[in-house]
């Protein structure tokens, strides 16, 4: 990743060195070339009033209604993002971890991926159709229980210490 931010590159990894909500990333001037917060806020609410609130949201959301999807939107936290202005595309990324043991778990954790970023893809689309959004998602799966991961930020990878003495299969 540090490689397609050479001088010539014009990739840019808006998210490098942490996780930044909607909110922060909107802040940033990469962002405020790609659509106005407005409109970026007009479009999010479109489609986020389309998603079931959660149970563990209702509390939240009878407390304020009015605002609780935008909230919602703005408080989305997507693990990595990387903007090519040139080529006027933005790629967010994430990343999920999860067993291996059941077959077809990496149509299941990408799957939840995609939901769980499609307002932001569907909001920015909306707002800015000049430019390509993609979202790619990394699915790591673990054998057993014996692996624990740490989830760093897009700069780092996953970190995995051996609990057991067993042997494992990592799948990427």
């Amino acid at each position: 990743m540090h490689a397609a931010q050479k001088p010539k590159s014009k990739l840019k990894f808006v998210t490098l060195d942490k996780e930044s909500n909607m909110s922060t990333l909107r802040q940033r001037k990469e962002f405020l070339r790609i659509c106005s917060k407005e409109e970026l806020a007009e479009k999010a609410q479109d489609i986020q009033v389309t998603i079931p609130v959660q149970k563990s949201q209702e509390a939240r959301y009878n407390l304020d209604p009015e605002s609780f999807f935008a909230n919602c939107f703005w408080d989305r936290r997507p693990d990595g993002v990387a903007i090519n202005e040139a080529l006027k595309i933005v790629c967010i990324s994430e990343f999920k971890l999860s067993t291996d043991r059941d077959e077809g778990f990496p149509e299941v954790k990408d799957a939840e991926a995609n939901e769980q970023h499609k307002s932001i893809i569907g909001a920015l689309k909306a707002a800015a159709p000049e430019w390509e959004f993609e979202q790619i998602n990394f699915v790591v799966g673990n054998h057993g229980s014996w692996l624990r991961a740490t989830s760093t930020p897009i700069s780092k990878s996953l970190i995995y210490k051996k609990e057991k003495k067993t042997s494992s299969s990592l799948i990427m």
